[in-house]
């Protein structure tokens, strides 16, 4: 097992991974996501992996098989009047192949996403959750987060 910088032969399960978490919210969000979709195309996918400003990590087994995935994007915020420079390692997107949750793959994958944070001197690590996923908010409050900011909506076309 490992975890390493994302190649572009993971992309097929990085796809894989991308369509199950995308139906974990089509399951709670039905009214916004489409099921069996995927939230990056391959050319997106492919394109993050050569941006300096993204970095995707992939957790392996044995025979480099990719099992999850998190994918990372740096934010600076700099000349924000009201805000002190800083920079935030915000996680877009965090996957645990649904036949290998519960076996520690997603704790040591944002373990591995703070310690590439504290190694590069961010301020933060970021990352936002679906109201729908009680799970994932109860994961990540197990691995120390806390609530930065809350989105809100009231839906007026149905």
């Amino acid at each position: 097992m490992c975890i390493r910088i994302a190649r572009n032969k993971d992309l097929n399960r990085i796809k894989d991974l991308l369509q199950q978490v995308n139906n974990v919210h089509a399951e709670g969000r039905p009214d916004i996501f489409i099921k069996d979709k995927q939230k990056y195309t391959e050319a997106e996918i492919l394109d993050q992996l050569q941006d300096k400003t993204k970095v995707i990590f992939v957790y392996t087994n044995e025979n480099d098989v990719t099992l999850g995935y998190a994918f990372c994007q740096i934010k600076e915020y700099k000349n924000i009047n009201n805000i002190h420079p800083h920079k935030s390692l915000y996680v877009d997107d965090l996957c645990v192949d649904e036949k290998y949750r519960r076996q520690h793959i997603g704790q040591a994958l944002l373990e591995y996403v703070e310690k590439y944070a504290r190694n590069n001197n961010f301020y933060s690590i970021e990352l936002n959750v679906w109201e729908c996923n009680s799970s994932a908010k109860a994961f990540y409050e197990r691995m120390g987060m806390n609530v930065l900011k809350i989105g809100m909506e009231k839906i007026i076309k149905k």
